[in-house]
């Protein structure tokens, strides 16, 4: 060790020592007491803050290494005698070294241990904490005026602590917890900071806030104003400016990003959003917060990769209420058909899973929409516009005018919550649409070609998709032109039949009978949809129907005539009464047994002979075993007058020379 290292650590110990002689000096010619430490205390934090500082515990006071004084079970008890807003476990004031040895107390710093603040907000937006921030605004006032600061301290830590903020008005009531917060007391520069971590509904986060000028904030005047949070939930970042008075303003830049905007929703609202979608989330905003509503203009909102631009707005006071106007580019809707599935995953049976209304309670908004083009699973639209709406419980889907299966949509959805579910009703027109993929991605439907009008208006209730088709009312027409009927060649078959009525090709249920016209008016009474008028006009084929089509089961009972048409002026040459029985997606069609034995030449004749009931029947029960068929297919009951079609051709039925047939 050289010579001048050990003559200064010599001169550091000298200096130390005499340094703590002096103390010492001073502690003994001015003896320093415990009481008047604390009341020394309690009269700074009372004069920082305007509340009334009561001590319920005992008052301790020690030296070194710091002066320190520490009030143990603290309140402050507002200037009417409230309820204390603030109750600490413990109030620590560190004391400055020069004034206390001619006597004085000084606070340079305080510390809250395990305090909990309690922030009540009425019905004129002012809280329990205003007459704190008057209090400050006329100290720095007066500190101002006198050319110094009045108030002593710089900083205040808080420890561990709790944040409860009421706002009966609103129905607010949330809880700040293991809040580890350093404030930047404005003592000896005109600005006000605070930073630490603080956990909100079980998410811990980082927060920092400044106000550039806090003495200009509180006597209403604009004063720069900056916050930081970052956490799992949500990072948000906003530089602007504020003002206290009459009411709080702030305007700036907002910018926002999560990596999950339904779990940034759920964390908030403190309920699961239901349905899919609501990914990765970011926005910027030019941003206005006056009287309990944010204003954001100048919006670019990016969700799930589709990327808006336009206003929003977001009250605050009173109920909820979210307002505004987007357009969109290019808007795919594929995570989101979750939330809207009509079918079941199997796409043969309706959705039973229950529907979720529960956050039609929290909210109400009105946004309009515009988009250049929409994309989902099974479809994609053009240029769309549509305001989506939820007010009262009630949530409507209005679509002015939508491009889509090379048509034109428009109409109009809503529903309800109701105690047993959902009350819905619907109006929507479809304008020169493709038929066979609209009713495929609406319905399931794939039997229809062509381009045609839809018109739909139906109401019902229930608590699932498979609840509401059990309870619909309503109508539906469909008018097409120059289209097909797909899965079935009914031309060729009946040319068959013409020809043998008593026998036929292998398989029928195949290829496509072309229309010129087809017309289609149901009336849908509690999921039953009844055929008023089904008119099939072609160049070769006329086909008429009635009967019924379950819409929860999703299958059809109809009767109806299949006729070949000959040469316009001559009448048809071939009619044949039919069934159709089965699901939509893979319907049976059956003709009438009798009309087909009766165009047979032998077998008319034996059909006739028979007058006795169930001699007939025997007759057209041998028939139908000399065909080889059997019992009809489950899912079509059997009938007096029916017989399955395709059927196997039988080598037995070739009839003889004469017409007669073969014993």
């Amino acid at each position: 060790m050289s010579a001048s290292t050990g003559f200064k650590r010599l001169g550091i110990a000298v200096a130390a020592l005499a340094s703590g002689g002096l103390i010492g000096l001073a502690i003994v010619s001015n003896p320093i007491s415990t009481e008047t430490a604390g009341n020394a205390v309690m009269a700074e934090v009372k004069s920082a803050t305007g509340f009334e500082p009561t001590v319920r515990g005992p008052v301790s006071l020690s030296i070194f290494p710091a002066p320190q004084v520490t009030l143990a079970d603290v309140a402050l008890a507002g200037p009417d005698g409230d309820d204390a807003p603030l109750t600490a476990e413990r109030l620590v004031a560190y004391i400055r070294w020069l004034p206390l040895l001619v006597g004085r107390y000084e606070v340079a710093d305080l510390a809250l241990e395990r305090p909990r603040i309690a922030i009540s907000i009425d019905g004129d937006g002012r809280t329990n904490w205003s007459p704190l921030v008057d209090r400050l605004a006329r100290a720095i006032r007066a500190g101002a005026d006198a050319g110094g600061q009045s108030l002593s301290f710089s900083e205040i830590r808080i420890a561990d602590g709790t944040v409860v903020v009421e706002d009966g008005t609103r129905g607010l009531d949330e809880t700040l917890e293991h809040v580890e917060l350093s404030l930047a007391w404005p003592s000896i520069t005109k600005s006000f900071a605070a930073t630490g971590q603080l956990a909100w509904r079980n998410a811990p986060l980082d927060v920092a806030l400044a106000i550039g000028d806090f003495s200009a904030a509180l006597a209403g005047d604009t004063s720069g104003f900056k916050l930081r949070i970052a956490g799992k939930p949500v990072n948000l970042a906003f530089d602007g400016a504020m003002s206290y008075r009459p009411s709080v303003k702030i305007d700036g830049t907002l910018a926002a990003d999560s990596d999950s905007l339904r779990s940034t929703m759920g964390w908030i609202s403190g309920k699961q959003i239901p349905g899919g979608g609501l990914g990765r989330f970011a926005l910027k905003a030019s941003t206005s917060l006056v009287g309990g509503t944010i204003g954001l203009s100048n919006l670019n909102i990016e969700l799930d990769g589709n990327v808006a631009e336009g206003v929003l707005s977001y009250a605050m006071s009173g109920r909820r209420m979210l307002q505004g106007t987007l357009a969109v580019d290019g808007l795919d809707l594929t995570p989101y058909a979750s939330a809207v599935r009509l079918l079941a995953a199997d796409a043969r049976e309706w959705n039973q899973k229950p529907l979720a209304l529960d956050w039609f309670d929290d909210i109400d908004f009105d946004l309009r929409v515009s988009a250049a083009r929409v994309v989902s699973e099974q479809t994609e639209l053009g240029r769309a516009a549509a305001a989506v709406t939820l007010r009262d419980g009630r949530f409507v889907v209005t679509v002015g005018k939508a491009q889509g299966f090379n048509g034109v949509i428009n109409g109009s959805l809503a529903i309800s919550k109701t105690d047993g579910g959902a009350d819905m009703r619907s109006q929507v027109q479809f304008t020169d649409v493709d038929l066979d993929t609209s009713l495929a991605d609406l319905f399931g439907i794939r039997r229809l070609e062509g381009k045609g009008n839809l018109s739909l208006a139906f109401d019902g209730q229930g608590d699932s998709v498979l609840a509401l088709t059990r309870t619909l009312n309503g109508s539906a027409k469909l008018i097409a032109t120059d289209g097909a009927l797909t899965g079935f060649n009914v031309e060729q078959l009946l040319r068959r039949l013409e020809r043998r009525p008593l026998a036929g090709s292998t398989d029928f249920r195949s290829g496509r009978t072309p229309f010129k016209t087809l017309d289609i008016a149901l009336k849908i009474t509690k999921g039953t949809a009844r055929v008023e008028e089904v008119r099939f006009e072609g160049t070769k084929v006329r086909l008429a129907l009635n009967g019924t089509a379950s819409i929860p089961t999703r299958d059809l009972d109809l009767t109806g005539t299949a006729i070949l048409l000959a040469a316009s002026d001559t009448p048809p040459t071939f009619e044949l009464p039919f069934f159709v029985q089965g699901s939509w997606d893979d319907p049976v069609m059956l003709p009438d047994t009798q009309a087909l034995i009766r165009h047979s030449g032998a077998a008319a004749p034996l059909l006739d002979a028979v007058t006795d009931h169930r001699a007939r029947n025997a007759v057209r029960s041998a028939v139908d075993r000399l065909l080889g068929q059997g019992a009809l297919p489950a899912q079509a009951p059997r009938r007096d007058v029916q017989m399955p079609i395709p059927f196997e051709p039988s080598p037995q039925l070739d009839l003889l020379p004469g017409g007669e047939p073969p014993r």
